[in-house]
């Protein structure tokens, strides 16, 4: 890494111009709980389009997660939300646009606006059928988190880790059909058995959407080294994630984020490294990334820390567009 100095107009200058990608927020679920819109700045939760601009995010993965209350009627919680996804995409199509592959990525961007797409967190939505995870694609669902923390019909997340379990037969299928699909499969949430089994099966990249180190932090959603290593050898994204309690304490800060960016650069290589901020799906964000207004200060850090710009542009969004081009259809 090769040292660049550059004042404050040039590292936003330099932020600008990158393509910033978040591969994770909860901010649908955070509208309905707080009652506010995705156009309104409230000063509520930590995301919504006026923040979204101020930050320079220009791709923004938005999940309809499945809290464990709703699983009794996941596929109508999923619904809900992803309607709830729409009517804030059409009220503020001047500003965002729901895309659904690289090329609408582009086109979205070369209009003026953010580029979003939707993702399903929680594998309890399909409630075990395929005919409903196609439907969903024909929704505009391009990724889904298999499981959350704890066991669905797919397998079993990071709260079940001392039951061994890894993938249910389902769980196999869903992954072969994300692929045919032209989806993204999230192993964040999924215990590390089943995470060894996706990239065993996987013929895709795939990502970690939200998932720190746990060589920094022994946080069981975080990722080993051999995890990390085994990711990027397949081609694989991990967006870095803000959440206090995966970085390393309530006290974290934006060090601990480049800790972390630092720690999977080091294992993994440069090229599998992202940012996913959970945004509104954490209590306190850590300080200096108060909102997602404050993203620019990763470029900062990444700069003082003697990352190239080649190398930051990669970290803030190019390792994400590239396994976006390459899956989804």
């Amino acid at each position: 890494m090769n040292l660049e100095v550059l004042s404050k107009q040039e590292y936003m200058m330099l932020h600008s111009k990158s393509i910033v990608v978040d591969a994770h927020c909860d901010t649908l679920t955070a509208i309905l709980e707080q009652q506010r819109h995705l156009g309104e700045y409230s000063g509520k939760g930590h995301l919504d389009l006026p923040r979204l601009k101020t930050g320079g995010i220009k791709v923004q993965f938005f999940a309809a997660f499945i809290a464990p209350q709703f699983k009794s009627f996941a596929l109508r919680r999923t619904l809900e939300l992803i309607d709830l996804y729409y009517r804030e995409i059409e009220a503020n199509n001047k500003d965002i646009v729901h895309i659904e592959n690289s090329t609408g990525i582009y086109d979205a961007l070369a209009a003026g606006k953010i580029a979003s797409l939707l993702s399903v967190e929680g594998g309890e939505a399909l409630e075990c059928s395929l005919e409903v995870l196609r439907m969903l694609y024909r929704l505009g669902v391009r990724s889904l988190t298999l499981t959350w923390n704890n066991r669905n019909e797919l397998g079993d997340g990071v709260f079940e880790v001392k039951a061994g379990g890894g993938l249910t037969s389902f769980g196999f299928a869903v992954v072969k059909e994300l692929n045919c699909l032209g989806m993204l499969v999230d192993i964040s949430h999924l215990a590390e058995k089943g995470f060894w089994e996706v990239l065993k099966i996987s013929g895709q990249p795939v990502m970690a959407s939200h998932s720190n180190c746990k060589a920094l932090c022994a946080n069981p959603r975080n990722l080993s080294d051999q995890q990390i290593e085994a990711l990027a050898e397949k081609g694989g994204v991990m967006g870095i994630t803000y959440v206090p309690d995966f970085l390393g304490g309530k006290e974290a800060s934006v060090k601990e984020v480049l800790d972390h960016i630092d720690h999977a650069v080091s294992i993994g290589g440069v090229e599998c490294v992202g940012l996913g901020s959970d945004f509104d799906g954490m209590v306190q964000p850590p300080s200096g990334l108060e909102d997602c207004s404050k993203i620019s200060i990763i470029t900062r850090g990444l700069i003082e820390r003697g990352y190239h710009q080649s190398a930051i542009k990669k970290i803030l969004g190019e390792n994400f567009l590239r396994i976006i081009k390459q899956v989804l259809k």
